[in-house]
């Protein structure tokens, strides 16, 4: 009798566990950096090819969950096609340093355990993001930097290249443009980017996916180029966990975009899964009292894409538009660049 019982509760619990998987939403969101984006100024061919990446990107991400895959593998994979694209700041349409190089940062972290890992200062690795895992799967550390994290990643067999894979000709005008910029300004302003007349599509095109799964697993991985002529090592929020990437599946998980500086100091992406755990609100509204009204009174201008803990989407940006992109079940994938909707 007593055994009966017990195959009658493992059973109802196994068809309990089913019905919960089979419920679970799977989503993606991804971006491609927030910033002024004119359409006046933007061909239809770019148009196209903008939305074309994108609706790739976040195709081949939501393929992944479709299949039952994780939702690391998702974002990992939408943000791998986004980093071989010469449209964005990441990867091979990386921007100039100051002195005509590349250096690379990115992120992940996943939120059931909050593992997480990061790579900043990259020159040679071709794909940040996946240092960025094997750093969070196959180390004991969170964050590796520079030279020491390109050992990690040769003895992990990832793919190095030579710092001119990821040159390219618009990159390397708005350098130009940015150090004529400089020279406008005061000698130490120049040096530490102070006062400098910039412009935000100078540095427009970090890259990022939040993803949830079957089994509600929430991550996000934000990867980038960082700031145009940027000097003396600067590391912005990209790689840093809680400032430009977040997830945790007792709240949402984040990515985001814009000045770094301004994220890092106001902790954007934990402060909005923070908002959703503790004061029970939706990860929309979090996400726009920190985007549009915390940073926006202080000057810091980007933006951020959200999947919260029960798979609901969203994203937020103060800026002219913002590369954009999801796919929910059920739903046709929608992709979108200026504020007002264009989805394609």
């Amino acid at each position: 009798m007593r055994r009966s019982i017990s195959l009658l509760a493992l059973c109802c619990f196994s068809a309990l566990a089913s019905a919960n998987q089979a419920t679970t939403p799977i989503a993606i969101v991804i971006h491609g950096g927030a910033g002024t984006i004119n359409k006046s100024q933007m061909t239809e061919a770019q148009e196209q090819a903008y939305h074309a990446t994108l609706k790739h990107a976040v195709d081949t991400g939501y393929a992944v969950l479709e299949k039952g895959g994780s939702s690391v593998d998702a974002v990992t994979a939408a943000v791998l096609i986004m980093e071989d694209s010469p449209l964005f700041n990441a990867g091979k349409g990386a921007v100039y340093t100051y002195d005509e190089g590349h250096e690379l940062d990115a992120s992940i972290m996943r939120g059931d355990n909050l593992m997480a890992g990061a790579a900043s200062g990259l020159t040679h690795v071709k794909n940040p993001v996946l240092l960025a895992r094997a750093v969070m799967e196959k180390s004991e550390h969170v964050m590796l930097s520079g030279a020491g994290a390109e050992q990690f990643a040769k003895e992990q067999g990832l793919e190095l290249v030579e710092n001119s894979y990821f040159d390219t000709e618009f990159r390397y005008e708005a350098l130009k443009k940015a150090k004529q910029s400089m020279q406008k300004v005061p000698h130490q302003a120049q040096n530490y980017r102070l006062t400098a007349p910039w412009q935000a599509e100078w540095n427009m095109g970090t890259v990022g996916a939040v993803a949830m799964d079957r089994s509600g697993l929430l991550t996000a991985a934000t990867s980038t180029g960082g700031m145009t002529a940027k000097r003396y090592g600067r590391i912005g929020d990209a790689p840093i966990i809680g400032a430009g990437n977040f997830a945790d599946n007792a709240s949402c998980a984040v990515s985001a975009t814009g000045h770094g500086e301004f994220f890092i100091r106001y902790r954007v992406a934990s402060d909005i899964c923070a908002r959703v755990k503790y004061q029970g609100i939706s990860a929309d509204k979090a996400a726009d009292q920190v985007i549009q009204q915390e940073l926006a009174k202080v000057g810091g201008t980007g933006g951020v894409i959200l999947i919260d803990h029960k798979g609901k989407v969203g994203w937020s940006f103060n800026t002219e538009g913002m590369y954009r992109a999801k796919k929910t079940e059920g739903e046709a994938t929608i992709t979108e660049i200026f504020k007002e909707s264009s989805a394609k």
